[in-house]
C-alpha cells in the first residue's frame, strides 16, 4: 500500500483562535492607568483659570489636576497601545493608529466620572471596572489585528459596543456638569468624529471614512447645540446623541457596502425612534 505523504503546509497552519497578547505588558498598562488616577487624589496642584475676553464673550478655562490627569493617561494610553499591538504576529508592518483610538479614548472617559465620585469605596469600585473596560479592550484591539481570527467579529462588535457606550457617558457626565455651550460642541463633535471613524473602519473591514465620519459628527454637534438649552436630563440628552450618531453610522455604512436603501433605512429607523422615545420618556 503506498504511503500517503501529507503536505508540511498544515504543520505550519496558524491556529483559528489567533494570539493572545503578553499578559506582563497588559498588566503593565492596567497598573500604569490606576497609579494615575490614584495619585491624582493626593497631588496638590494650583488651579488657575485661563481667562481672556473675545469680542462679546468672556472666556473661562478651569485647569485643574483631574483634567490634567485624564489628557496625560489618554496619551499614555496612546504610546502603550502601540508598544503592546508591535508585538502582534499578523501587524507585518501596518500602521497601528487605528487602534489607538478606544483605548485612548477609554482611558480618558473614565476619568470623567471619577473626578465626580467621592474618594472612597465607590470611587474604588468606578476604577477597578474602568480598568478592566480598558485592559478588556486593549484585547479586543489586538483579536482584531487578525482578519483569520474567529473571534476578530465579536471582537470588533465588543469594540463598537464600548466605543458608543463611552460617547454615552461623555454626553451625560458633560450634561450633568452644566459644562458650556462653547465647549460642549466642540468635545462632543471631535468624540463622535473618533468613535464613528473607529466603528465605521472595523464594519467595513479596514476602509477609512474620515469624511464620512466627519459628516456625522457635524450633524451631531448641531444637535447637541440645538439640544442644548432644552430642559433634558443627562441620560435623556445623552441618548439622543447616541441614537443619533448610531442611525447615521449604519445608515452611511450600509450606502457604502452598496444595500439596497429601502433595507438599510429601517436600523437607522428604528434605533432613532427607540433612543428618542426613552429620552423623551425619562425627559
Amino acid at each position: 500500500m503506498a504511503n500517503v505523504v501529507q503536505s508540511p503546509d498544515h504543520l505550519h497552519e496558524r491556529p483559528a483562535t489567533g494570539t493572545l497578547p503578553d499578559i506582563n505588558r497588559i498588566s503593565i498598562l492596567a497598573a500604569m492607568i490606576a497609579l494615575a488616577y490614584i495619585l491624582a487624589n493626593f497631588v496638590v496642584f494650583p488651579e488657575p483659570d485661563i481667562s481672556m475676553q473675545i469680542p462679546g464673550f468672556y472666556l473661562n478655562i478651569p485647569v485643574n489636576i483631574n483634567t490634567l490627569t485624564s489628557i496625560l493617561v489618554a496619551g499614555l494610553m496612546a504610546t502603550g497601545s502601540d508598544w503592546l499591538l508591535r508585538s502582534h504576529p499578523s501587524l507585518n508592518g501596518r500602521p497601528t493608529f487605528p487602534h489607538w483610538i478606544l483605548p485612548s479614548l477609554t482611558a480618558l472617559v473614565i476619568g470623567v466620572p471619577l473626578n465626580k465620585i467621592p474618594y472612597g469605596l465607590l470611587w474604588w469600585m468606578g476604577l477597578l471596572l474602568g480598568t478592566i473596560v480598558v485592559v478588556m479592550v486593549l484585547l479586543g484591539e489586538y483579536i482584531s489585528i487578525d482578519a483569520k481570527d474567529i473571534r476578530q467579529p465579536v471582537a470588533s462588535a465588543g469594540l463598537s459596543a464600548v466605543a458608543y457606550t463611552q460617547f454615552l457617558v461623555l454626553c451625560s457626565a458633560m450634561r450633568a456638569e452644566e459644562v458650556r455651550l462653547f465647549f460642549i460642541v466642540p468635545i462632543l463633535t471631535i468624540a463622535v468624529w473618533l468613535v464613528c471613524l473607529r466603528t465605521m473602519h472595523l464594519r467595513l473591514h479596514g476602509e477609512w471614512t474620515v469624511y464620512e465620519a466627519g459628516v456625522i459628527a457635524f450633524i451631531v454637534g448641531q444637535i447637541a447645540a440645538a439640544f442644548h438649552y432644552w430642559p433634558f436630563s443627562s441620560v435623556s440628552y445623552g441618548l439622543v446623541l447616541l441614537g443619533l450618531a448610531y442611525a447615521l453610522t449604519s445608515l452611511i455604512c450600509g450606502l457604502i457596502e452598496g444595500k439596497p436603501l429601502r433595507r438599510i433605512v429601517w436600523e437607522p429607523l428604528v434605533t432613532v425612534a427607540l433612543t428618542w422615545s426613552a429620552a423623551f420618556w425619562i425627559l
